[in-house]
């Protein structure tokens, strides 16, 4: 009998493959999965036992805020180092930051900028999202098409916020455009007049603390932003995808465009899941500043029975980090009005064993349907070919859960540069225990093994 040559072989596991779970040896050869069988009678150089351990893709993180610019100038707290190495701490192989654009930048340049800063850095491989702040000077009519012929297919754009935020008109054509050249256009909905408007009236009122933040991001806005963003899609026949739902009228709105057969998608995120607006009442709430922001209970079962009936089809983190000093959230000062801190929060290292302890361990939903929701739905709305499955052929980016294991966060336990856990206290069962990715261990237990600058960059291919 001929051996065939693996260059590693996990055994004993129970794994999700085409949404069947299967307990199976899974073979690695070259980066790739070369084999998925019962019992592999052939032996590797490295063989690693999975026994009583659950063997799934690596998580797929398509939002988050990477060694980015803000619009107001402020750079956030991770380099595409330390951001990838606490993603991968946290089970994610594969991330899908900005490329954020400003007024009088060229597109192209902005794309180069982050990618030479993720080829630098970056311990898992990545895309990019192009934000559109500035349509003139070709960057609408030559530029973004070039970058999207290149594999830079998905564009962001936002309905509110001063210096990077489009008018209809430029929706409009954005849409159009991306259209045209097969992109994907992915939406920070909220209505800026609303936000404009309260923002204006609690500063008026002396309502100037961070506790504030979410009055002056009401649910209408979102309610209203994300129904003429639907329409828009209408309209054009551009294909989009909705950032962060965080409300129950949100969701509805997203459900009955896709029944009347519009090509709009939608994500949420943990802290909708798990917080709600009273985090802003306690000690420290600029920590859990984000936008949209918390929500409450109610909204949150509506974004559950979301995710199961398939209206929101992915999960990610919008992980932004700032610190919480001079450099980040007190860049302005530390008694600044709600409307100069710095909005997000770290979540790349969180967002999976959250959603595993809460799917999986809770039993809201199976382990396929946690594997669907962080690794695979996310992969193939953004076209990230080989990612997001345990099948053969496809990269070898795994994780290895112990479903068992129960950690309780502490105050500053992350991988990331961010120097605070907004998850602090929780506990969580189902953790991470052993990351590969493309076939290479770079987490194992405690200990980092990826090297900076390992991870490449990813075309989409959707």
């Amino acid at each position: 009998m001929t051996r065939r040559a693996f260059d590693t072989i996990i055994r004993g596991g129970k794994t999700v493959t085409n949404g069947a779970v299967l307990r199976a040896d899974i073979a690695l050869a070259d980066g790739k999965i070369a084999a998925i069988e019962n019992t592999i009678e052939d032996r590797a150089d490295t063989e690693i036992d999975a026994r009583g351990k659950l063997v799934l893709p690596g998580g797929v993180d398509t939002h988050c805020h990477i060694e980015q610019i803000s619009g107001a100038g402020l750079m956030n707290a991770d380099t595409f180092e330390t951001a990838t190495r606490s993603a991968a701490f946290g089970g994610t192989t594969t991330v899908v930051s900005f490329a954020a654009q400003h007024p009088r930048h060229k597109m192209r340049q902005v794309v180069e900028d982050y990618a030479t800063r993720a080829r630098r850095g970056a311990l898992i491989d990545h895309a990019f999202h192009m934000i559109v702040a500035d349509t003139s000077d070709g960057n609408l009519s030559t530029d973004i098409p070039a970058l999207i012929a290149q594999g830079h297919r998905s564009i962001k754009i936002f309905t509110t916020y001063a210096k990077v935020r489009q008018d209809d008109k430029s929706i409009l054509d954005i849409m159009t455009t991306a259209r045209q050249h097969g992109a994907l256009v992915c939406i920070h909905a909220e209505n800026n007049g609303l936000i404009g408007h309260m923002t204006d009236q609690l500063l008026a009122q002396g309502n100037t603390a961070a506790r504030y933040h979410a009055a002056s991001h009401p649910r209408e806005a979102e309610i209203e932003a994300i129904d003429r963003m639907c329409r828009f899609a209408d309209f054009t026949g551009a294909r989009v995808m909705i950032f962060h739902v965080s409300t129950r009228e949100g969701a509805d709105i997203v459900r009955k465009a896709r029944a009347r057969g519009i090509t709009v998608s939608a994500e949420t995120c943990p802290h909708y899941l798990f917080m709600t607006a009273d985090v802003l009442l306690g000690d420290d709430p600029a920590r859990f500043m984000c936008s949209p922001p918390q929500r409450d209970a109610d909204d949150q079962l509506a974004l559950w029975d979301a995710l199961g009936d398939g209206t929101l089809q992915l999960v990610t983190s919008d992980h932004a980090p700032y610190r919480m000093d001079a450099t980040g959230k007190f860049a302005n000062g530390p008694d600044a009005p709600f409307n100069q801190i710095a909005n997000g929060m770290p979540g790349l290292e969180t967002r999976l064993p959250l959603m595993f302890n809460a799917m999986v361990s809770e039993g809201r939903m199976d382990v396929a349907a946690f594997v669907n929701i962080t690794a695979t739905a996310p992969a193939r709305a953004f076209g990230l070919k080989g990612k997001g499955e345990i099948a053969v052929g496809y990269d070898a980016d795994i994780t290895i859960w112990d479903p068992e294991r129960e950690v309780q966060y502490g105050s500053n336990d992350l991988h990331d540069n961010v120097g605070y856990n907004p998850y602090e206290g929780t506990q969580v069962k189902g953790w991470p225990v052993q990351v590969l990715s493309r076939g290479e261990t770079i987490i194992a237990g405690d200990a980092v093994h990826g090297k900076p600058g390992r991870g490449k960059w990813l075309p989409m291919t959707a």
